[in-house]
C-alpha cells in the first residue's frame, strides 16, 4: 500500500471527526468494554431475529455508537406494525436484487501473523474467535492474504517464496517454498477455516521475486520485459496456490499485484506494471490455473478507485498514466480469465465500481483493502469516532451498495503503536489492537466490519433499499440491505448526522401498510435482522424499472430527472413554497401497467406533499385522474386501479411554507 495514499483515509477520518459534536473530551476511551463482549457473544444465536428466545416476527437490533459506549451492543427486539408513517421511510425491496456477496474481513499479514503469536495460548485463542466465531465473534468471512512480503511485515528483511543471491536467476523455481508461513501464518489460517467453514481467501502478491525486476529489488521497478519472465511469474503464482492448497488453505481468488500504479512504494515491496504487463501474466496464469487450481479466479487491477495524482506524477515521462487501468484490462485479450476487478480506497469513491460494473456487467466488483488511521495527535475517542463514521458511510454501505461482493479491511491484528512494519505506512490500525501488557482490545474497523460479517451469510444477494446519505456525507439517513439463503433480511443503517435520527422501514411497496420505526443516535451504525416472516404476509409489490424514464417540472425542470433517478440522495423541488398547481411529470417511454405510485421525500423532513393528485396519460395530451389526497408524512403511497399509462403526473394540491421534494418518484406493480 502507498503511505501516501494512506492519507487519504486518515483525511476522510479527520474530516468525520470534524463534523462530529465538540464534546469529544467527555467520552469514554475507545476499549473492547463487557458490553461489546456480550454482545458479540449474544449475537451469533439471535442473528436473524428467530432464535434466542425472540418472537419469530420480532426485528433485532444491533448498534455502535461513536461514542464507543455501545459496540456491536444487542437492543430490545422491536416487530412490523399497521399504520401509516409520517417518519423518512426506508422501503426494502425484496424483489430488486444486486451482487452475490462472499465475505467481509481484513488480512492476516506477517505482522498480524506476529502479533498474534505473541499473545498467550489462551488470549491468542481469544482473539481468533473474536475475529472469526460467529457465536463468539464477529464471523470474519474473507481475508486477504499477502503473497510473500508486504509493508507490514514483522521480519528484519522482505521477501518472496523465491528469493536467490542478487544477480543470480532461477527461472526453473527448484528455491520455491512457503517455509517462511509455516511458523506462524499458515496455522493461524488453518484455524481460521475451522472456526468459520465458510471463510473465502484472495491472495495478491507485492512484489514479484527481485530476480524477475529490473533494478533486482523488491522495492520498486517492473517486471523484465521477457516472455520468460512473464512464463516464470505466472508459474510462481501457479505454484504459491498450489502449495497453500495443500498446506490446507486453498485460495479463492487471486490478483497479480498489489497497487500496480504505486510506482515509488516507500521502502516496503511494489511493483510498476503497466496494463499490458498484468495482461501478458494473466495470458500465461489462467490457462495454468485452469489445471493446477479451477476454483481460483483472477481479479485485476487491485488498487485505487481513481488513480492517485501522485502515482499520475510519477508515470515515467512519455507513457500514458493509465488512468482508465481497469477499463483497458477489461477490454484486453487477457479479460477471458479476469472473473472481476479489486478496488482499494485510498482515492476516488465508490462509484467507481458502479461506473464499471455498468461498462462490463459480466464482470465482477471485489474490493480488498482499506486500512484504519489515524493523526498524530488524534486521541483514541477521536479516531474511534472518526474511523467508524467515515468507514460506516464510505465502506460498509458505500461499497456494498456499488456492487462490491467483498470487503476487506487492512491488517486483522496491530501492536497498539500500529506496528510491527517495514516501510509504509505509520499510522495504521487494525480490527484488534495488542497493549504492551497483551491486552486485546477492539478498533472501530472490527464493528464496521462486524455489522455486516456477522449477519450477511455467504450468497446473501443484496436487495434494493432507499438510501438517502451519500459517502460525501450529507448528514442524513444511508443503508444497505441484504437477503440471506435463508430468506432473513439483513438491514443496515448508518446516521450521518451528529444528532439522533428518526426513520421508518418498510419492505416490498407496503409502505405504511405496515413498517417500523427507530431512532438512531448521531453517528451510529445499526445492523436489523428479520426472518421472512415477520414482514406479514400481504401483497409483494414489485417495483417498475424507470431505467428509460424522464422527467419535467413546472420549476427546476432541469432538476425533475433526480426525482426518477433511483438515487434517494439526490431530488426535485419546487423551490418554493407549496401551493397548488406545482407539478412534476414522468414520461416511462412506452405504456407501463402500475398499482402503486410512491411519492418519497426522503430525509428533507417537512417536504412531503400537503395535497396530491395523480394523473396519467398515453399521449401526454389527454389526462384522466386516478388519485388524490392528503399527505401526512415523507412517503405518500398513491394506490390506484390497475392502471397502464404511458405519462404519470403528480400535481400538488395543498399549501404550504415548505418546499415540495421528491427525492424518489416509483411505481410498483
Amino acid at each position: 500500500m502507498n503511505s501516501r495514499t494512506r492519507r487519504i483515509a486518515a483525511v476522510g477520518a479527520a474530516l468525520a471527526t470534524t463534523t462530529a459534536l465538540t464534546t469529544l473530551a467527555a467520552l469514554t476511551p475507545a476499549t473492547a468494554t463487557s458490553t461489546a463482549q456480550a454482545g458479540a457473544a449474544h449475537t451469533g444465536h439471535a442473528r436473524h431475529g428467530g432464535h434466542g428466545g425472540r418472537p419469530s416476527g420480532s426485528v433485532s437490533v444491533w448498534m455502535t455508537t461513536p461514542d464507543g459506549a455501545q459496540r456491536l451492543a444487542p437492543q430490545d427486539p422491536i416487530t412490523f406494525e399497521d399504520g401509516d408513517s409520517a417518519l423518512t421511510t426506508i422501503t426494502v425491496e425484496s424483489t430488486q436484487t444486486y451482487q452475490r456477496m462472499v465475505g467481509f474481513g481484513g488480512a492476516l499479514t506477517d505482522s498480524s501473523a506476529a502479533v498474534l503469536d505473541e499473545l498467550t495460548p489462551a488470549a491468542r485463542a481469544e482473539a481468533m474467535r473474536s475475529l472469526f466465531s460467529r457465536d463468539d465473534g464477529i464471523g470474519v468471512s474473507f481475508l486477504r492474504q499477502p503473497i510473500g512480503s508486504s509493508d507490514f511485515t514483522a521480519a528484519g528483511e522482505h521477501y518472496t517464496y523465491d528469493d536467490v543471491p542478487a544477480g543470480e536467476t532461477d527461472f526453473a523455481l527448484r528455491h520455491f517454498s512457503i517455509g517462511h508461513d509455516e511458523a506462524q501464518i499458515l496455522p493461524l489460517l488453518r484455524l481460521a477455516r475451522r472456526l468459520n467453514p465458510t471463510l473465502s481467501i484472495v491472495a495478491s502478491p507485492w512484489s514479484p521475486p527481485a530476480w524477475m525486476k529490473t533494478g533486482d529489488s523488491l522495492v520498486g521497478g517492473r517486471l523484465i520485459d521477457d516472455p520468460r519472465i512473464y512464463r516464470a511469474y505466472a508459474r510462481y503464482l501457479a505454484r504459491f496456490v498450489r502449495a497453500y492448497t495443500r498446506a490446507g488453505v486453498p485460495i479463492d481468488y487471486l490478483t497479480v499485484q498489489n497497487e500496480p500504479q504505486n510506482r515509488t512504494p516507500s521502502g516496503y515491496p511494489g511493483t510498476d506494471m503497466p496494463v499490458r504487463q498484468e495482461a501478458a501474466v494473466i495470458e500465461r496464469l489462467g490457462p495454468l490455473l485452469q489445471r493446477v487450481s479451477p476454483r481460483t479466479k483472477i481479479l485485476g487491477y487491485d488498487h485505487n478507485w481513481s488513480e492517485h495524482p501522485d502515482d499520475v506524477a510519477d508515470t515515467p515521462p512519455g507513457e500514458d498514466p493509465e488512468t482508465d487501468y481497469p477499463y483497458r484490462l477489461l477490454r484486453s485479450p487477457a479479460a477471458r480469465w479476469v472473473a472481476g476487478t479489486a478496488y482499494h480506497c485510498y482515492a476516488g469513491d465508490p462509484s467507481a465500481q458502479t461506473a464499471l460494473h455498468d461498462a462490463f456487467p459480466r464482470k465482477d466488483v471485489f474490493f480488498t483493502e482499506c486500512s484504519g488511521s489515524h493523526g498524530a495527535t488524534d486521541t483514541p475517542e477521536q479516531y474511534f469516532r472518526g474511523t467508524l463514521t467515515w468507514h460506516a458511510r464510505t465502506i460498509t454501505v458505500g461499497v456494498t451498495r456499488n456492487w462490491a461482493r467483498t470487503i476487506s479491511d487492512w491488517n486483522l491484528v496491530l501492536h497498539h503503536d500500529g506496528g510491527p512494519h517495514l516501510g509504509g505506512c505509520e499510522t495504521c490500525t487494525g480490527l484488534l489492537d495488542v497493549a504492551p501488557d497483551g491486552s486485546v482490545s477492539r478498533n472501530a474497523e472490527y464493528y464496521t466490519i462486524g455489522h455486516l460479517s456477522k449477519f450477511v451469510d455467504k450468497g446473501a444477494v443484496r436487495i434494493g433499499s432507499t438510501s438517502f446519505g451519500t459517502t460525501g456525507w450529507n448528514g442524513q439517513i444511508m443503508d444497505v440491505a441484504f437477503r440471506n439463503p435463508d430468506g432473513s433480511t439483513v438491514l443496515v443503517v448508518h446516521n450521518e448526522n451528529d444528532d439522533p435520527r428518526s426513520f421508518a422501514v418498510s419492505v416490498d411497496g407496503r409502505g405504511g401498510d405496515r413498517s417500523f420505526g427507530y431512532t438512531l443516535p448521531g453517528g451510529a451504525l445499526a445492523t436489523f435482522t428479520w426472518p421472512a416472516s415477520a414482514a406479514g404476509h400481504g401483497r409483494t409489490l414489485r417495483p417498475v424499472p424507470l431505467d428509460s424514464a424522464t422527467a419535467t417540472a413546472t420549476s427546476d425542470a432541469a432538476e425533475a430527472g433526480l426525482a426518477v433517478d433511483a438515487d434517494g440522495s439526490t431530488r426535485w423541488s419546487s423551490g418554493a413554497a407549496q401551493s397548488p398547481g406545482q407539478s412534476i411529470t414522468v414520461d416511462l417511454g412506452r405504456r407501463t401497467l402500475f398499482r402503486r405510485v410512491a411519492i418519497d421525500a426522503g430525509d428533507n423532513l417537512g417536504d412531503y406533499p400537503r395535497g396530491w393528485a395523480v394523473a396519467v396519460s398515453d399521449d401526454g395530451v389527454t389526462w384522466r385522474d386516478v388519485a388524490s389526497g392528503a399527505g401526512t408524512g415523507q412517503l405518500v403511497d398513491a394506490d390506484v386501479h390497475p392502471t397502464r399509462a404511458r405519462f404519470v403526473r403528480v400535481t400538488q394540491t395543498g399549501s404550504s411554507g415548505s418546499w415540495w421534494s421528491v427525492a424518489d418518484l416509483r411505481l410498483y406493480r
